[in-house]
């Protein structure tokens, strides 16, 4: 772990970066898979199935039977835990869907509107293969379905033996799946976003992941497909003063460093003394996470900075624009209403990311690599778009006629000029 101290602003874009594969390789392997899948479509997608993931494709969609009777082996303590994210989500998601706007009169007889309207098919990526995130099913179904849209397609990578966990199809079952691709990867987002004969073609795609399917995601954009954010490997940053517990930052940074060797945690603090101890925690607790080697990777790509003082670490953060940002630290309020670029923000020792991963209501799918700065996490707006509406009497079109005339002709689009005086054509009051 590279420990920096008081590093010059000049420097911050830098210490910003974080570990990617190289960009030309990974997007030639993307658009081979892209290439493949829409000349071969089922058939390519099986043969990336058995290359990357490792086993034969007998299916590739989860049929219902298999999927109701997977949910019902799921133990009542599953299923409470379930209930519990899947309840406190709702509520979340639910508490942020404005009122559609009233309808406004630019004009006397020029009234105009806007009318909420769900994206009609989408695919949602929840990884898996080694550990099932149970959880992103909650976080990208549940706004999916509070919007309102209409086919919803879920790609998940299945255990070894093809089957999905218990718990998995419970939580599937739970947010109405009815379509489920057994693939992950690059390959699942391909043929999500370009359609297979199995394989419905949707509309935006939605969900996290590794570099690879980052990469697949933007790829979608180029063939004119939607997607949410580009949403990869996870990471946090803590701030933490001498009120933090040593404990708990060296908890919190593991728990991101467990996701992935290519994610990335980041320890800002304005105690040498924290920083020592916070350093002492994670030798130890690294002794007992089943995970530890994958941990102690991402460990290897990470960042302690230690500052002289709170201002400059706020700073740092709003550079380096998190996905998770922990504010360890006295008055963890009023410091976080100078957070200006992170994903999701937790305030004070007793708010640990994993609340948010699963629990506390907020969605977890969120800007990675910095594009907090212009990206906001997944909510049902993800899901919706909004439609706008105008209506116009004989008499509000003209009053804004001599508007339209000068911009119109300005602009040398005398057709959009003549829409306008067409309608007046032969009126004694004509434009």
């Amino acid at each position: 772990m590279k420990t920096i101290r008081n590093p010059r602003p000049s420097t911050w874009s830098a210490l910003s970066q974080r570990p990617v594969k190289d960009a030309t390789s990974l997007n030639e392997q993307v658009a081979g898979v892209y290439s493949a899948i829409a000349s071969d479509g089922d058939d390519a997608l099986r043969r990336f199935i058995a290359s990357f993931e490792g086993r034969l494709a007998d299916r590739l969609l989860l049929p219902k039977k298999a999927l109701d009777s997977g949910a019902v082996n799921a133990t009542a303590k599953e299923k409470a835990a379930v209930d519990m994210a899947y309840e406190a989500i709702y509520a979340a998601q639910v508490s942020q869907v404005l009122p559609e706007p009233a309808s406004v009169f630019t004009q006397p007889g020029v009234e105009v509107w806007a009318e909420r309207r769900p994206i009609e098919k989408v695919g949602l990526y929840i990884p898996g293969g080694t550990a099932p995130l149970v959880s992103t099913v909650l976080m990208l179904g549940i706004p999916a379905r509070i919007a309102g849209v209409r086919q919803v397609i879920i790609a998940t990578p299945p255990l070894s033996d093809g089957t999905l966990s218990p718990i998995l199809c419970y939580a599937l079952q739970k947010v109405g799946a009815e379509t489920v691709l057994l693939a992950g990867g690059m390959q699942a987002i391909a043929a999500m976003a370009i359609g297979t004969t199995s394989v419905p073609k949707v509309d935006k795609i939605c969900g996290p992941g590794n570099q690879y399917v980052v990469a697949a995601k933007q790829y979608a954009q180029t063939i004119g497909v939607a997607i949410d954010m580009p949403a990869g490997p996870s990471e946090v940053m803590v701030i933490a003063d001498e009120t933090a517990e040593p404990s708990f930052v060296a908890a919190d940074l593991l728990s991101q460093a467990e996701h992935g060797t290519d994610s990335q945690v980041v320890l800002a603090t304005t105690s040498v003394d924290i920083l020592r101890r916070t350093k002492q925690e994670i030798v130890r607790q690294l002794k007992v996470l089943p995970r530890a080697d994958v941990a102690n990777q991402a460990l290897k790509n990470s960042l302690f900075v230690l500052f002289d003082d709170i201002d400059p670490a706020i700073e740092f953060a709003n550079e380096y624009a998190p996905e998770h940002l922990i504010l360890s630290v006295k008055q963890a309020r009023d410091v976080s209403r100078r957070v200006v670029n992170a994903g999701s923000v937790f305030l004070g020792n007793y708010s640990p990311e994993s609340a948010g991963d699963y629990a506390s209501g907020t969605n977890h799918t969120l800007p990675t690599n910095g594009w907090s700065r212009t990206y906001s996490g997944l909510s049902v707006d993800s899901f919706s778009k909004w439609v706008y509406f105008q209506e116009l009497s004989k008499d509000g079109l003209r009053s804004i006629s001599g508007t339209i005339d000068v911009l119109a002709t300005s602009e040398g689009l005398e057709a959009h000029n003549q829409a306008v005086k067409v309608r007046f054509a032969g009126d004694k009051r004509n434009v």
